[in-house]
């Protein structure tokens, strides 16, 4: 009867933690912050699919019939391009809200390639 009182009582207690797991979202200010430019580091770019990721708010940011959506997920036609795939840049230099602003700055400083390969790794305006 014991076991039993523990093994509801650790059931209990699981099912708290996930569900409070659930409704927590991050905060900007638990953001690592790039000291030289004093950003958050915010968002990965991916130069293969030319989409951005936001560590924020955990979405992807990426074109879709010529405009741009967000999902938690890339759609299907990505491949299964997930955040540690293939080759990503890490954004130092921004972080507000519209990182597809700069696409045709980051499409310049970081060009697709195919090996996934790219000599510096962050964007920033240095």
């Amino acid at each position: 009867m014991k076991t039993l009182k523990v093994m509801l009582a650790l059931v209990f207690v699981l099912a708290l933690n996930s569900t409070y797991a659930q409704h927590t979202t991050a905060k900007k200010e638990n953001l690592p912050i790039d000291k030289k430019t004093n950003c958050y580091i915010r968002y990965f770019y991916f130069p293969n699919i030319q989409a951005y990721f936001d560590n924020l708010r955990m979405v992807y940011y990426f074109k879709e019939n010529g405009e741009w959506k967000t999902a938690s997920e890339l759609p299907k036609n990505y491949g299964g391009y997930s955040l540690y795939n293939k080759a990503r840049v890490t954004i130092t230099d921004y972080d507000d809200d519209e990182p597809y602003n700069l696409l045709q700055v980051h499409k310049k400083m970081y060009p697709y390639n195919s090996k996934g390969r790219f000599i510096n790794q962050t964007a920033s305006s240095e």
